[in-house]
């Protein structure tokens, strides 16, 4: 039996001025498999599901609901928008990183603009530590602290200012021959052991953190403490503060939610921020969106996180917009936002890497780099196109360098 999974696209008549009616939406049902995925796991020795006889393969893809872009003005390359410099995309695998991939790949463009070094970051480098600060909490907290693969932008900051970054060359966290990254083994082995500690009552500290680092050992291999670049020794962190030039206090974290005062200090009240961090700016939505363009528009990139299950993307056309039949554009305000906060329609869903925008037809588009597997289904490998509406109402979160936020930040209580 076919599953049907909404997913579906703004459609935007084309040649249409900024004062005239945008059509109604309406969609149609497709078969849709996400065959980049399906490439992992063929590459892992798992079973293909699209494998197999003809008519196995039709009942086993998903039939979705989306737009019929036949007539859509929509960007259709990379080439059309302004852009920072960043990296050539790369995919996460089959693991739950894209927290350290987006944000590395921010702290990537970041190297460049100050010091104009192109310069690839270590993402497991910092994936392997933060699974020991995680494991670490889940033992202080005897088992109340959340384990799993996610975790936000900003956790890529604090492990930078705790251990340092190394450039991808020092660490690879593959095997000899891996093509992708695959925690799934790994993670599976991490939180049975740590869940046979709370059955147990066994809060030993040293000995469970260093059984966590023998296990991120074995599938990552074992983090360095000294690296060599262009021909100097040094540490992770000397090679942060001299050559990459990061200074972690320099990043600010935004978030717009009703739930605390506006121009305050908050946490940002979602699951993967495990650490329960307060130190998120909040700030109206106009606030929010006004910086992330400003932002862009600057040379400054911006690191996302929020929502990518909704109905109006097409991987096949790289697109994310807000269909009008979800809400008119003209009714996206913080209530709007709020409302689907907390009915669980929108979710902390991926993070990902804002570098490009474009003004097509009146409007705003910003490019998107996206380590995530859907993002590979399309003409632009690694790269989605999203209006500026999906941006309003979707993204809940936003990491950005303090100079691109000082005027705002003057308003902040």
């Amino acid at each position: 039996m076919k599953r049907i999974t909404a997913i579906a696209s703004l459609f935007w008549a084309c040649g249409m001025t900024a004062t005239e009616q945008p059509a109604e939406n309406t969609g149609v049902y497709e078969e849709y498999e996400n065959k980049f995925y399906n490439e992992i796991k063929k590459e892992l020795k798992e079973e293909d599901p699209s494998a197999g006889s003809g008519q196995a393969k039709k009942d086993e893809l998903e039939l979705v609901y989306k737009m019929d872009y036949t007539s859509i003005d929509i960007p259709e390359s990379v080439d059309e928008f302004t852009t920072v410099w960043c990296n050539d995309p790369l995919s996460q695998g089959r693991t739950g990183t894209c927290w350290s991939f987006g944000a590395s790949s921010f702290y990537e463009s970041e190297i460049q603009r100050l010091t104009k070094q192109e310069i690839k970051l270590s993402e497991l480098y910092i994936v392997y530590w933060e699974y020991v600060e995680k494991a670490r909490e889940y033992i202080t907290t005897k088992g109340e602290s959340r384990f799993t693969d996610g975790s936000q932008p900003n956790a890529v900051t604090r492990m930078i200012k705790e251990y340092g970054v190394v450039p991808a060359e020092s660490y690879s966290g593959k095997k000899e021959g891996q093509k992708f990254h695959d925690h799934k083994a790994m993670f599976d082995k991490m939180s049975r052991y740590l869940e046979s500690l709370e059955k147990d009552s066994n809060w030993n500290e040293p000995d469970a953190l260093l059984a966590i680092k023998s296990i991120l050992d074995e599938h990552l291999g074992p983090p360095p403490s000294e690296i060599e670049y262009k021909g100097e020794k040094m540490s992770p962190k000397e090679f942060t503060e001299n050559i990459a030039q990061i200074n972690p206090d320099d990043y600010v974290d935004f978030i717009s939610t009703l739930e605390s005062p506006y121009f305050e200090k908050a946490e940002y009240a979602v699951p993967d921020n495990w650490w329960h961090d307060e130190e998120y700016n909040n700030v109206p939505l106009a606030d929010f969106i006004k910086l992330i363009d400003h932002s862009v528009r600057n040379g400054y990139s911006v690191a996302l996180g929020g929502d990518v299950s909704e109905s109006g993307i097409s991987p096949e056309k790289d697109v994310a917009m807000i269909p009008s039949y979800d809400i008119a554009s003209e009714n996206i305000n913080d209530h709007a936002r709020q409302f689907r906060f907390k009915n669980g329609s929108t979710t902390d869903d991926h993070i990902i890497h804002l570098v490009g925008y474009l003004e097509k037809n009146g409007e705003n588009w910003y490019l998107i780099k996206d380590s995530g597997s859907s993002a590979r289904n399309g003409n632009n490998e690694g790269y989605y196109f999203y209006h500026e509406d999906f941006i309003k109402l979707k993204t809940l979160t936003f990491t950005v360098h303090q100079d691109a936020a000082a005027d705002l930040l003057k308003k902040m209580h």
